[in-house]
């Protein structure tokens, strides 16, 4: 087996091209998402009623739950389909079983926080789906379903 040494350490090149395939994968699904959450701010009801400062640390606080609800899903769909040759093999089913978590947690954590706890309130500019945001489900969707597929044109090409 082939080894490539990185700082000290000896990691065999598959797991080189996991680890640099996660923090491309994460980088780009932390700017889609900063954007997509400024981009629906307008489908809260915090846009219109809160100060600036308020919707400021709602953008980050968002965006950071994103990336670790992504790194999250990432690393139980690699646990649950013994990826530990990803991305070299089962690269679409732990793409799609990341994406799948990161929905199902979603959908959860936006009926939680609108129906339950009460901790926001879509304004009349949401489309909902059975009471869910259709916004929030749509970004999980094709956020990190655009970073795999945008991913899996690379991944073989950085094997060196």
């Amino acid at each position: 087996m082939t080894h490539i040494n990185m700082s000290n350490q000896t990691l065999p090149p598959t797991h080189l091209l996991k680890r640099k395939l996660f923090f491309r994968y994460i980088a780009w699904v932390g700017m889609l998402n900063f954007a997509w959450e400024i981009l629906q701010l307008p489908l809260y009801t915090l846009w219109y009623e809160s100060p600036p400062t308020e919707i400021a640390f709602a953008v980050v606080h968002c965006t950071l739950g994103d990336i670790l609800i992504a790194s999250l899903s990432f690393f139980a769909a690699l646990a649950l389909s013994n990826g530990k040759t990803w991305p070299l093999e089962r690269y679409w089913r732990i793409a799609l079983l990341a994406v799948f978590f990161g929905v199902c947690y979603t959908v959860f954590s936006e009926w939680n926080n609108t129906v339950v706890t009460r901790a926001w309130a879509y304004s009349s500019w949401m489309p909902t789906l059975w009471g869910v945001g259709l916004s929030p489900i749509l970004q999980w969707l094709l956020i990190p379903m655009s970073v795999f597929w945008t991913l899996s044109k690379r991944r073989l090409g950085d094997q060196t």
